[in-house]
């Protein structure tokens, strides 16, 4: 899909304040290492996350949405009343019903006439939540809109190591499917895009595939479960990924070109960034990565990186950025940002 005339008005994130460390992670994992001979150090050397950041507390994903939400339209100077979308995409919600998207938009004082949902695909939400309202704006049905997502990780990665902890049959086999949950961060960000304005980089379009047969290679939150958790066959997820990916780059380079200054990618962890780039031919002197500091933060991943990347002036408006976006699915995005 190409869009027209949809620019990037902004994006920003807000990063928590608790840094937890993996070997912190480990020292609480030390009978569950001992019971299934692992040593430690093996959470960082795996996957390359030496941090992840959480909140000091419960926090309510509509909340730190809403930062994020405050920090871009402040960023962008845009007119409350014309943002014609407020988009959640976030994994956590606030609740099942209403829509979490609901809370973003009343704090936000926004327009009563805006269109306000939630849209949820894992880590692609955000992606997607941005690939349809470039559409509505595309089509001049809407003048602006808000994407966002807010992700809390410490309670599924809490309730992992006490789990792991107090399993007396762990063994290195069984602890495999719970390693990936263990890499989950936390963090916010928003994505404001409208109708191209003067100095606006331009969102040119947009490529997706799917592999569904993969879809129970990662799977979180199962119907009836009384805590959280996620089972992740890391291994199989990451070839299937690579061959999705693969054939989504070949239609998106066809569509919108192969060379690109600075890319950013879904981020999983350093295994998984150096195979994609790898496995589509792309220079790692132009990727941006934040999975060293963050982990995995979930839709927020992608957006986050792009807006650490653009604070620390690795992005500039003036270059070609490519998205790479993945999610368990398995779904996969790519899209296109020029100045």
């Amino acid at each position: 899909m190409r869009f027209d005339q949809v620019g990037v008005a902004g994006v920003a994130h807000v990063t928590p304040p608790v840094e937890v460390s993996s070997e912190a992670i480990e020292d609480r994992l030390a009978p569950a290492y001992e019971r299934a001979g692992l040593v430690p150090g093996r959470l960082a050397m795996m996957s390359g996350v030496e941090a992840r950041r959480f909140w000091p507390g419960p926090v309510r994903p509509s909340v730190i949405a809403a930062e994020a939400g405050e920090k871009v339209l402040q960023q962008a100077d845009v007119d409350r009343e014309a943002v014609g979308a407020v988009v959640f995409c976030g994994v956590c919600r606030d609740q099942l019903e209403p829509a979490t998207a609901n809370a973003v938009h009343a704090a936000l004082g926004l327009s009563s006439e805006a269109l306000v949902f939630d849209l949820s695909n894992a880590c692609l939400g955000v992606m997607n939540g941005m690939a349809l309202v470039a559409n509505l704006i595309h089509s001049r049905q809407i003048q602006s809109a808000l994407v966002l997502a807010g992700e809390d990780g410490r309670p599924l990665v809490e309730q992992t190591v006490d789990r792991l902890v107090a399993d007396e049959t762990l063994s290195r086999k069984t602890i495999k499917k719970d390693f990936a949950s263990l890499t989950i961060g936390s963090g916010a960000a928003a994505v404001l895009l409208r109708r191209r304005e003067s100095g606006d980089p331009q969102l040119v379009g947009e490529v997706h595939g799917a592999a569904t047969e993969h879809h129970v290679l990662c799977v979180g939150g199962e119907a009836g479960e009384s805590e959280l958790s996620m089972a992740t066959d890391a291994e199989a997820l990451l070839e299937a990924g690579l061959e999705l990916a693969a054939g989504t780059w070949d239609r998106f380079a066809s569509t919108f070109g192969g060379d690109w200054d600075r890319i950013v990618t879904h981020q999983v962890g350093r295994a998984h960034h150096h195979r994609l780039l790898d496995c589509l031919g792309l220079d790692g002197e132009r990727a941006a990565t934040s999975y060293q500091s963050h982990g995995n933060v979930g839709s927020v991943s992608v957006p986050l990186t792009w807006s650490l990347a653009s604070q620390q002036g690795f992005v500039a408006k003036n270059h070609r950025l490519a998205l790479l976006g993945i999610g368990s699915g398995l779904n996969c995005m790519m899209m296109g940002v020029e100045p």
